[in-house]
């Protein structure tokens, strides 16, 4: 990672996009304002943001007050997962997007910083994959990213999974 340029130790090619929306349904209530020991999910996953990157976007849902990064609404249309990667890429000012969801308590710096390492490489997004691939846990390349991501919302095919199919991924597996 020494090849990235950083400003006061945050990152300045990469935007940290946290995503508040999300429709609960299982849960049945929002997800970003929960609270896991002493802050709510959003603070907990901005604060995080704001300490690695420069720059940090907060899309959708309505945070509460004080939560580091600027906020960007959902674009129009049918909600999904998708809808979110495609406000955070469009917002966006860095090259690199780290787009995490708002549910991800454990999440580490050292985990971000570990997908972060793997975007030198000629790739479109570094995704983790345990049981499966975490594409709301992931660093993607706006350049690329976008216009396929764009794509798959104009067509209404919302699945991630899908998206993830159309890029050059490298993984970051298992325990890693």
């Amino acid at each position: 990672m020494s090849g990235l340029p950083s400003s006061g130790g945050r990152l300045a090619t990469v935007a940290g996009a946290v995503l508040l929306g999300g429709q609960s349904s299982r849960m049945g209530r929002d997800k970003a304002h929960l609270e896991w020991q002493g802050e709510t999910l959003v603070s907990r996953q901005a604060t995080l943001m704001s300490a690695l990157f420069e720059e940090v976007i907060l899309v959708g849902g309505d945070p509460p007050a004080g939560v580091p990064g600027r906020r960007v609404a959902d674009p129009v249309g049918e909600a999904s997962a998708l809808r979110g990667i495609v406000a955070a890429l469009e917002a966006a000012e860095a090259p690199w997007v780290a787009v995490m969801a708002t549910d991800l308590p454990a999440l580490t710096a050292d985990m971000v910083l570990a997908l972060v390492g793997l975007t030198g490489m000629e790739v479109d997004a570094a995704v983790p994959r345990t049981r499966g691939p975490e594409p709301l846990c992931a660093v993607y390349r706006r350049e690329t990213v976008l216009p396929a991501a764009r794509r798959r919302w104009e067509r209404g095919e919302f699945a991630l999974k899908h998206l993830l199919g159309d890029l050059d991924v490298v993984w970051l597996e298992g325990e890693d």
